[in-house]
Parts: C-alpha cells; structure tokens; sequence
C-alpha cells in the first residue's frame, strides 16, 4: 500500500515536467555560417570578446527555429553576410556608452544567403534583406530584457513565413 502511494506520488510530481519538457533544439537542421563577422555593419560584432558572444546567442536561436519550424527531413544552410542589430550606441552620452538605444530609425536588419534542402536535395535557395521598420510597435518586445529581442523577432518571423508548414505558422511567442 505504501509502495503504491509512493509511485502514484512520484508519477504526480514527475509525469507533468516529463510532459511539459521542451524539445531541445536540434543545431543540426539548421546550419550557419557567418560570412566576414568582423565586418558586420552592427559595433557588437567589431569585438571579438562580444562578436564571440553574439553569434553564439544567434548559434542558439537558429536551432531553436529549425526545429519549431521546419517539417521533418528539411534542413537549412544559412550563410549570414550582414547584421545590423536594432538600436545604436551613443557614445556621446555620458555613463552609456554600452546601452544600446532604440529608435525608429535604427530597425533590425540581416542580409542572408539560404539554401533549403529535403533529405539532402536541394529543393530552394535565395537572398534576402530582412528588416522590420516598425519593429518598436511589435508588441512581443515590449518589456522584455531578452539580449536581441527584436533581432530574434525578425528573425523568427522569416521562419514562419518562409519554412513553416499551416500548422506551425500560428503563435508569436518568443523563447530563448
């Protein structure tokens, strides 16, 4: 009897964060490559110490997106070849030199190369120029503290509407 209260409890206590569990992102559906980071137009990435960083968070949130977007047997070979990250540092103001502020005038910008791939064969590639000039009014930033929130945004919005089956299109959340 005290067996079966035991396993029932631990099957109550376990089961729901067996269930609830996320799916850990599968880095290898997407792959990316960073073409001259050093020369990205954004100040993040003229630093190694913080470039190192900042494609490491990207690194990240493009798995993340392979594999909440694309169906089974796709794969995607990202090349970036720009990043522009939203907002600007504004050295002039004293005690801010690393706060990075956000204007309407300053959106998020990725210039990328991509070739999209089912079980190994090549079924699209091409270019894009990724910007979002209202992304101040998008909603899904607004009082997060998340490092490049509106760049993932961006980012994640191409993958919806560019890989994602009907059924995955819908939600706006933003994790990671």
């Amino acid at each position: 009897m005290l067996r079966t209260i035991c396993l029932s409890l631990s099957l109550t206590l376990v089961a729901p964060g067996v269930i609830a569990a996320p799916v850990a992102p599968d880095p290898g559906r997407v792959a990316v490559t960073y073409i001259t980071p050093e020369r990205f137009r954004d100040r993040e990435f003229h630093r190694e110490r913080s470039r190192t960083s900042a494609l490491a968070e990207f690194d990240r949130w493009f798995a993340e997106l392979g594999t909440r977007y694309l169906p089974p047997g796709q794969s995607l070979v990202i090349e970036i070849l720009d990043i522009d990250l939203a907002g600007e540092f504004e050295p002039w103001r004293t005690g801010f030199g690393d706060v990075r502020f956000l204007r309407d005038v300053t959106p998020p910008r990725i210039h990328l190369r991509y070739r999209l791939m089912q079980d190994g064969v090549t079924i699209r590639t091409g270019e894009e120029r990724l910007t979002d000039m209202n992304y101040l009014s998008d909603p899904r930033g607004h009082n997060s503290s998340r490092r490049f929130v509106y760049d993932k945004l961006l980012l994640q919005d191409w993958f919806r509407k560019s890989f994602a089956t009907p059924q995955r299109r819908n939600g706006s959340d933003l994790a990671g």
